[in-house]
Parts: C-alpha cells; sequence; structure tokens
C-alpha cells in the first residue's frame, strides 16, 4: 500500500473511530498484543463526560446515580497515546454537611478487537473536588480473559452543571479526569 494512502486512511480513522484505533494500550503495553503471561505497570488516564441524578436519601445524605464515559490514554516517552473506550456506570454517597462522598463503579473497557477488560472503582474524597481510591480488574474476554490487577485511581471533576431540577432530585452533566498511576496487571 502506498503510504500517503495509508496515512489518509488512519487519520481518517482516527478521526471517526478513536477507540478503534488502538488496542487498548491502557491495559496490554505499547501497541503489542496481549501475550500470555504477560505482567507490567502502567499509567494511564480517562477523559470522561458524565452525567446523572443527584436524589436526596436522607436528612443529611444525598446519592448521585449517573456513568462516566470517555477515551482512555496511555502515558509514554512520546506522550500520551489513544488506547481505548471505558464506560463506568457509578454511584456516589455524599454527606450533605460535610461534603464527603464516597464512590463506586463498575466499568467496561473495550478493546480494537472487541475485548474487554472489566473493573471495579472504589473512592472517597469531597464531593465536586473529586475522590482517591482503587481501581481492580475483574475480568476480560477474548485476549484479556482471565486479566488481574489494579492499582490507585484518582478521580477529579473539572466542570458541573445543573440540567434540570424536580423535588427530590437534580440533573447534572459534567468533565473530570481519571487518573491510573502505577496500573499494574497480569495475564495468565
Amino acid at each position: 500500500m502506498d503510504t500517503r494512502k495509508g496515512a489518509v486512511i488512519m487519520k481518517t480513522i482516527s478521526g471517526r473511530y478513536p477507540w478503534a484505533l488502538a488496542v487498548l494500550l491502557a491495559a496490554v503495553g505499547l501497541g503489542h498484543g496481549a501475550a500470555a503471561g504477560e505482567e507490567t505497570t502502567i499509567t494511564a488516564f480517562m477523559t470522561w463526560q458524565g452525567q446523572g441524578r443527584t436524589f436526596q436519601t436522607g436528612p443529611k445524605e444525598a446519592e448521585f446515580i449517573g456513568a462516566i464515559v470517555g477515551p482512555v490514554y496511555t502515558e509514554t516517552d512520546k506522550g500520551p497515546i489513544a488506547s481505548g473506550l471505558m464506560e463506568c456506570p457509578a454511584s456516589l454517597t455524599i454527606g450533605l454537611q460535610d461534603g464527603r462522598q464516597t464512590g463506586t463503579g463498575r466499568c467496561l473497557i473495550t478493546g480494537k478487537d472487541g475485548s474487554h477488560i472489566y473493573a471495579e472503582v472504589n473512592c472517597k474524597g469531597v464531593y465536586m473536588i473529586g475522590c482517591d481510591g482503587d481501581l481492580k480488574f475483574t475480568g476480560g474476554t477474548g485476549r484479556f480473559a482471565g486479566i488481574s490487577g489494579g492499582g490507585p485511581v484518582i478521580i477529579r471533576s473539572n466542570q458541573r452543571q445543573i440540567v434540570s431540577t424536580s423535588e427530590g432530585s437534580v440533573g447534572e452533566q459534567g468533565t473530570g479526569i481519571l487518573y491510573m498511576r502505577q496500573l499494574h496487571y497480569k495475564l495468565p
């Protein structure tokens, strides 16, 4: 194939289908397929957009139910590289007097070939600022079958917009980053 034609095709694919370009580098290293017995530690991040609803669930407590979705990038010596797509339905319990929150989420990370990685996220922090916690791989399909590992996670919000209100609940939209420093994984 003519290299110029290949570059045009790759640019078109990356512009329209960014998740299809990489093979989930956040979980398999930098550009190579997942190999049996592979074990490594990487740094990755997700830039997310989220939406959901916050319900008052008690006199001093509220519950956010929603989801965050966005591309995942892997840090390299040459800068971040697009690596996959991550989707996380999540819930946050929020203290209305002190703003403390505890959050849980279950995530799906999709690779180019359709293989999946499943993960759980748990964190504690301050509402509208973010939280710190852990991400744990809980399984996978295809070449990620049997994946294990995890690492620390930092989740930060940088924007919030109230989109609708009703008695007892508020609709919200926001953006932020989910940072996975020292993300360790192992394949059987």
